[in-house]
């Protein structure tokens, strides 16, 4: 079992900078691929990023390429989402996920361990 618990969500103005953050524990965490996913309202959860096990491949929604940036640190087992010129339609919950395989995956299927979620909020 994988417990993950976000944070770092809030209220942002267009074109501000978040940084997610996603603390693992349970399982070994270096031996996951991880993910981020969000959720606006009314709409279906949609892939943001992943990253390999080490850190070293990651790949990203064509909505938030050149904005985002997804890392990990393999000793503090924690996940992070730098969001920069953020946009209203940025605007979801989001949602990091444990994929018990080296490598990342932009399917949500692939995932097996997800955390509670955190708001962000981008004004206009």
């Amino acid at each position: 079992q994988v417990r993950l618990v976000e944070s770092g969500g809030g209220l942002v103005q267009a074109g501000g900078s978040l940084k997610l953050s996603c603390a693992a524990s349970g399982r070994t965490f270096s031996n996951y691929a991880m993910g981020w996913f969000r959720q606006a309202p009314g709409e279906e959860r949609e892939f943001v990023a992943t990253i390999n096990w080490s850190g070293g491949s990651t790949y990203y929604a064509d909505s938030v390429k050149g904005r985002f940036t997804i890392s990990r640190d393999n000793v503090k087992n924690t996940v992070y989402l730098q969001m920069n010129s953020l946009k209203p339609e940025d605007t979801a919950v989001y949602y990091c996920a444990a994929n018990n395989s080296p490598n990342g995956s932009s399917r949500y299927i692939a995932y097996d361990y997800w955390g509670q979620g955190t708001q962000v909020t981008v004004s206009s």
